[in-house]
């Protein structure tokens, strides 16, 4: 028995099933016009695509509640084709295709831990780490005298990412990551 909310009920972070997808309730807002009747404007993200629309509801129409599930598995490696996973508890090892993961692991290196986003049992993504610490493995020399602040240049990971980080940093520099934005946050410790 799926759990069914109505417009109504809409919350923030909802994930839900309309129109045969699957979105999650970035903004919502219950519109009481001066006639007519009520309604319910909300921002909805695919789950599964990241397009984002916008749409109004009755606040007495239902949906299915759609149930995300999260599970920790530990990136192991990539064959060109397939990416696979391990469950660090039975040591099954999952393979997903390119077109599931996007460029969402490219903070994350080998035999890190990630949670893979499935629903109704069919993979949708990956979720890396918010924050992860990688060495710089290229970069050009900071140039002498510029002095300037907030003066970024680019940087290749040991992942094959591209960062803009500051001039001091060179290579072989640990650095943090906010893997959400791609931004560098500053020196890894």
């Amino acid at each position: 028995m799926a759990d069914v909310l109505s417009a109504g009920e809409f919350r923030n972070g909802v994930t839900i099933q309309y129109n045969n997808n699957i979105y999650t309730i970035i903004e919502f807002q219950h519109v009481k016009p001066g006639k007519g009747a009520a309604f319910v404007r909300t921002k909805l993200k695919n789950v599964i695509d990241g397009g984002v629309i916008e749409q109004s509801f009755r606040p007495t129409e239902k949906f299915d509640r759609a149930i995300i599930e999260r599970k920790d598995m530990e990136y192991l490696y990539n064959d060109g084709e397939l990416y696979y996973f391990m469950d660090p508890e039975s040591y099954e090892q999952m393979p997903i295709g390119k077109d599931q993961i996007g460029d969402s692991l490219k903070f994350v290196k080998e035999n890190e831990s990630v949670k893979i986003l499935s629903h109704d049992g069919n993979v949708f993504g990956i979720e890396p780490p918010m924050f992860v610490e990688l060495e710089v493995v290229h970069t050009e020399p900071g140039v002498r005298g510029d002095t300037a602040t907030n003066v970024l240049k680019p940087a290749e990971v040991e992942t094959g990412a591209v960062v803009q980080v500051p001039l001091f940093i060179d290579n072989g520099s640990r650095i943090k990551i906010d893997t959400r934005t791609g931004e560098y946050l500053g020196r890894a410790n």
